[in-house]
């Protein structure tokens, strides 16, 4: 049988279907950070609106039921990003802080790592700026030096801009429609 980290790299890579700027800020066998900036075509307030939605703008690729209108995201402190389908489901991280607007921080070990049993914090950072909104998506991953996170950092840092990137074009494609009318 091959080792855990073998099989979960093999499971991030086969999850990782959209190549991207890396943006791994730091990176060792016990653990990582990266780190996406995205641009939002939308006010804050707008942008949180939508970051409530996951079931509008993440990748049905990244669920465990294939469908990502099982996906809800409770905003309030101790709120489930949770994955709901008939007979099963899945916690994907719990709110830990949030400032309405302005920051979500959820204590999330997404997708494989879950499997894993590490610790990840997912934070995503909104300003206002004077196209719409600076997000700023974070994700801090901790194990140990036997998970060899460093090896599988480049492929979550591509899953993460894949997910949240669906989330900022969202809200783009919203705005665009705006204008058009």
């Amino acid at each position: 049988m091959r080792p855990l980290r073998v099989r979960v790299s093999a499971i991030l890579l086969l999850f990782a279907s959209a190549a991207g700027q890396a943006a791994v800020k730091q990176s060792a066998a016990d653990g990582f950070i990266v780190e996406h900036r995205l641009h939002i075509a939308a006010t804050p307030a707008q942008a949180w609106t939508t970051l409530a939605q996951p079931a509008r703008w993440w990748p049905k690729e990244h669920t465990w039921s294939g469908d990502a209108a099982n996906l809800s995201l409770d905003l309030k402190l101790g709120g489930c990003f949770c994955e709901r389908w008939k007979d099963g489901g899945a916690e994907h991280g719990r709110v830990i802080m949030l400032k309405r607007d302005e920051l979500l921080r959820l204590n999330a070990a997404l997708g494989p790592l879950q499997d894993m049993a590490i610790s990840g914090v997912l934070s995503v950072a909104l300003a206002a700026n004077d196209e719409g909104t600076e997000a700023t998506v974070t994700y801090r991953v901790s194990g140990t030096s036997a998970h060899a996170l460093d090896k599988i950092a480049p492929v979550v840092d591509q899953v993460i801009g894949l997910q949240f990137g669906g989330w900022a074009a969202l809200d783009a494609a919203r705005e665009s429609k705006k204008r058009v009318k």
